[in-house]
């Protein structure tokens, strides 16, 4: 496809004087609310995403992990060993729930582990704060969700980011949320026999 450079170029000045028009409207900053959900998989890769810009932008954060307790965790390793100064790491979950087979044991561990979310994320010294897992801690009624949405919007501060991940996010929080993003599952390995595997899942 041949295309005139000229023509190209006018069409670019245009598009860019448009984008530049919209963005001189969106002056704002806020602490956003973000939640990750949706039965893909990417919703902790991405949210940890965010946490090493945070690390990289020298902005000082926080991990809390409901669930995944049980399982090794690259993120959890790189980040105690090389970023702890900067960003907190709590591991509060034993694991998948089909794991623990105790689900009273489940409720007292989603319940410190909300304690703990609730201590980082009043501290304002925190930018962003990861809550993985949350959404199913709240699905199985470990956390009460109805607390976690009046708690993100009476006493979260103001420039605090705080980002939610888990399958079934809560209609309620994704009213609240400011950001939600939904991973669609198109295809996955493990539906061939492919097991989680280092550098992809953990």
């Amino acid at each position: 496809m041949t295309v005139d450079p000229d023509r190209h170029a006018t069409k670019m000045a245009k598009k860019k004087a448009a984008r530049d028009k919209i963005m001189a409207t969106k002056t704002d900053k806020k602490g956003l609310i973000i939640v990750h959900t949706g039965k893909g998989k990417g919703k902790s890769s991405a949210a940890f995403g965010m946490i090493f810009r945070c690390i990289a932008a020298d902005m000082k954060c926080a991990v809390v992990q409901f669930i995944k307790g049980g399982m090794d965790c690259g993120e959890r390793d790189l980040i105690n060993a090389k970023f702890s100064d900067i960003c907190e790491f709590y591991t509060m979950g034993e694991g998948f729930t089909w794991e623990t087979q105790d689900r009273t044991r489940d409720i007292e561990m989603a319940q410190a582990a909300w304690e703990k979310s609730k201590e980082l994320i009043r501290d304002p010294s925190n930018k962003m704060v990861l809550l993985d897992e949350i959404n199913i801690a709240i699905r199985y009624d470990y956390v009460d969700i109805n607390e976690v949405v009046q708690f993100l919007v009476d006493e979260k501060p103001e420039m605090t980011h705080v980002v939610l991940t888990g399958r079934n996010a809560s209609d309620d929080l994704i009213e609240i949320a400011d950001l939600v993003t939904e991973m669609e599952l198109v295809k996955h390995p493990f539906r061939s026999g492919i097991k989680a595997q280092i550098g992809v899942e953990y």
